[in-house]
């Protein structure tokens, strides 16, 4: 019993250094950088990550775990703000803030859910956007056309503007989103929090080299 139990701590600790190194990694390089560059920085053989780790998406799975996790209580939390149209917004902004400080959740809204267990808990989280959404829709403040499936819409827009602007104008997302709030709500349009990027900076995010 005692001699296996040093090898359970190193295979311990060798899981948990790749999944550092992984969020490291593809926070730096993104979801598809090579996975010999997160074995070196985990200070483990390749070998070893495709011991623990069988596949990419296995993974990413472990990477993101957690990211997957603070979307879920975003939405719990935002079950409990008694304003039906705050609770829209609330969620939504969240996720949105949540995706550009942080380029793992950020790519991963435009992936394939890379494990079942990450699937299952999108599906509860979009169970409870479902019922924030229903909510908001019954007392007359978001539109009644809309329906979950639109988010998508507002996520990807959402990921390539924190991509080109991050380093440039990380707030600039704010105003995309308060544009969309405003074409989501069938009142008078609210004032945008952030100034609009400078000519200058937006030629320069378009232009920007990877």
């Amino acid at each position: 019993m005692s001699s296996n139990k040093p090898l359970r701590l190193d295979a311990r600790r060798n899981r948990d250094a790749l999944v550092t190194a992984a969020r490291e990694v593809f926070a730096e390089r993104g979801l598809d950088a090579p996975l010999k560059e997160v074995a070196a920085r985990a200070g483990v053989a390749i070998g070893t990550l495709y011991n623990r780790f069988p596949t990419r998406d296995d993974l990413i799975a472990a990477a993101v775990e957690d990211r997957i996790e603070a979307g879920g209580r975003i939405a719990e939390r935002a079950l409990l703000i008694e304003d039906p149209w705050q609770a829209f917004t609330y969620l939504v902004e969240q996720v949105c803030e949540l995706q550009a400080a942080d380029r793992l959740l950020n790519e991963l809204a435009v992936r394939a859910a890379p494990s079942a267990a990450i699937a299952r808990a999108r599906d509860d989280g979009h169970a409870k956007m479902r019922e924030i959404i229903t909510r908001a829709q019954q007392a007359g403040a978001l539109r009644s056309d809309w329906v979950l499936e639109d988010i998508a819409f507002i996520t990807w827009a959402h990921t390539r503007i924190v991509e080109a602007t991050g380093t440039l104008a990380p707030d600039a997302w704010r105003r995309h989103l308060a544009f969309v709030f405003d074409g989501l709500r069938a009142t008078a349009a609210h004032p945008l929090p952030v100034p609009p990027i400078t000519e200058d900076q937006l030629m320069r995010a378009l232009h920007r080299e990877d």
